[in-house]
């Protein structure tokens, strides 16, 4: 039996203005960075995007490298895309980027525009796509100039292969010059993907957050979850099974036991809050809208549905926020701090 869409799927989700962008997007994205590879059966796979569809989650994210192996996520969303959600392609944001290793030799990783532009038209084909809404630079390239990095994602607007650009983990003065060469060249910065959430506050350290809403760019926060850390699963240590056992992104480090205390912490508040942890770890994200959207994960599409709920209470008393100060002790899981670095 095919897919067809809930009725109601716009009736419970908020969208936000990206930035000074005509652009609607949820306050809850979906990403594909992990559990859309060849470890993990493609019916879960489909019926992750499913729920998170039927929850009025719009907003699909990609890169390049996602599998395991490199690509294969793309595949298998083009896949769900091809045999389900080809109708609904209009009501769709989906996005992918490049920066990353993705094939061997010199001219498969960082910024250069022979890069940028080769990792455009293969995740197009990978996922049988004419455009995606939004292209990346999924990191900052140090050893390329910025003004080749930026003017491949110009070309690849202007050739019809994107509709906007984006940029991924650039600190707050990247940012800035990425963003004035952009508009330089007519292609405004659309969106910036910054790793944020409770234990990982390096954005607001950066100023990261005034600079996106000061010049009218909008923000996607990936991790708002700390990788699962901000949920109930680690509340008794690591169990068999978790991201924390699978030697991905990870470490079994960083659930130390001083994390393990703030997250049986923040969990009391959650509680009080009625919220699960999970939801309540979104809606900071989203607490006073200087986040556009919060990128979540998932293993299974029971979680999306949870999550998708977190829209259901973003309002925090200042009791509350100084209570989540004092419970979370921000932890050194930052894997993406080299890459913004000017």
């Amino acid at each position: 039996m095919s897919y067809q869409a809930a009725e109601n799927r716009y009736d419970n989700m908020q969208y936000r203005r990206c930035g000074q962008s005509g652009l609607l997007l949820p306050a809850i994205s979906l990403g594909l960075w992990h559990n859309f590879g060849h470890d993990v059966a493609f019916k879960t796979q489909r019926a992750i995007c499913h729920a998170a569809f039927d929850a009025g989650i719009t907003h699909f994210d990609l890169a390049n490298n996602y599998g395991p192996p490199p690509g294969s996520a793309e595949e298998v969303f083009g896949q769900i895309l091809r045999d389900e959600l080809k109708g609904y392609r209009d009501e769709l944001i989906i996005s992918s980027k490049a920066g990353y290793l993705m094939w061997p030799g010199p001219y498969g990783e960082m910024g250069s525009r022979k890069y940028l532009i080769a990792s455009c038209d293969q995740s197009l084909k990978r996922m049988g796509l004419d455009y995606v809404d939004v292209f990346y630079s999924h990191r900052f390239d140090p050893d390329t100039p910025l003004e080749e990095t930026m003017g491949a994602l110009d070309h690849i607007v202007r050739s019809g292969k994107a509709l906007y650009a984006g940029i991924s983990s650039y600190n707050s003065e990247c940012t800035r010059k990425a963003a004035a060469i952009l508009k330089s060249l007519g292609t405004p910065c659309l969106i910036h993907q910054p790793s944020y959430n409770i234990l990982n506050r390096w954005v607001e350290r950066d100023g990261l957050k005034e600079t996106l809403q000061e010049l009218g760019i909008g923000s996607i926060a990936f991790t708002p979850l700390a990788q699962g850390m901000l949920t109930d699963k680690y509340l008794n240590g690591i169990p068999e099974g978790s991201r924390a056992t699978q030697g991905k992104s990870l470490s079994p480090s960083f659930v130390s036991e001083r994390a393990i205390q703030s997250i049986r912490a923040l969990n009391d508040i959650a509680a009080s809050r009625g919220q699960s942890l999970a939801q309540m770890a979104i809606a900071w994200v989203l607490r006073n809208e200087g986040i556009t959207t919060a990128l979540i994960g998932a293993s299974k599409p029971e979680q999306v549905v949870q999550c998708a709920r977190a829209v259901d209470n973003l309002e925090f008393t200042q009791s509350e926020l100084d209570r989540i100060d004092a419970a979370a002790s921000e932890e050194d899981i930052n894997l993406w701090a080299r890459s913004s670095e000017s």
